[in-house]
């Protein structure tokens, strides 16, 4: 299933990888950053299960570990990525306030080592101490878990309540890398998704997140890459 730009699709539960044949042209833009935005997702529907190893710990952490909680938020975030460095120190900051009130985080990087090598376990472990991220830091080596939660870009970010059902998926704020004058990062969007959820109601409508394409192994690009790509 090609999926437009903006689209409106469901999270499936589980979602086997489409490797899409790209012409050349094409397949450049995987390796070179592209402005992304995440795809449309529509709420209510389950957390795709994965099993990953944190790279700080060695520890396999699965989505299920997270049932029950009042809200969990799943980031897809890599280390070199402009978009993401905007924003660590106020995932730590959202991470420890919200922790507080039940929240529990997990971070996956996806990109692949092949193209981004600064992108791997190594650098990631290394990325996890120096900001002091107080949630796991997961590698998705196969790119599966990227593709099962339909992920197109870096940051990425998904809330989903008690029962593991989707309530947000859009932009941590309207701040931006590079912004003159400088921008500091509010986290207003991701508060008001996490405020209703965590009070049981609906979460309010949001941007899409925006940032770097995530990294394809080339030649495993899903389906609907490229359509998210915003055009200057």
């Amino acid at each position: 299933m090609a999926l437009l730009a903006r689209s409106r699709v469901a999270l499936p539960a589980q979602r086997t990888a489409v490797a899409s044949p790209l012409v050349a042209g094409r397949r450049a833009l995987h390796i070179a950053r592209a402005k992304t935005e995440s795809v449309d997702l529509a709420p209510g529907t389950p957390a795709p299960f994965f099993e990953l190893p944190d790279v700080v710990s060695g520890k396999k952490v699965s989505i299920n570990d997270f049932k029950g909680t009042p809200a969990t938020l799943v980031m897809f975030i890599c280390n070199h990525c402009p978009y993401v460095v905007h924003l660590k120190q106020s995932f730590v900051e959202i991470a420890n306030e919200y922790g507080k009130k039940g929240l529990k985080v997990v971070a996956i990087s996806s990109n692949s080592t092949q193209t981004h090598p600064q992108d791997g376990p190594e650098k990631m472990k290394e990325d996890a101490i120096k900001y002091g991220y107080p949630f796991p830091y997961l590698f998705d080596e196969s790119q599966e878990v990227a593709k099962a939660y339909f992920a197109a870009c870096t940051p990425e970010f998904y809330v989903f309540d008690k029962d593991l059902k989707l309530t947000y998926h859009g932009q941590w704020d309207a701040t931006r890398p590079k912004q003159d004058p400088p921008h500091v990062p509010t986290a207003a969007d991701i508060r008001a998704a996490l405020d209703a959820t965590l009070a049981g109601n609906p979460a309010p409508k949001s941007r899409p997140s925006i940032g770097c394409n995530i990294k394809w192994t080339p030649g495993k690009e899903p389906e609907y890459y490229g359509a998210q790509i915003v055009k200057k």
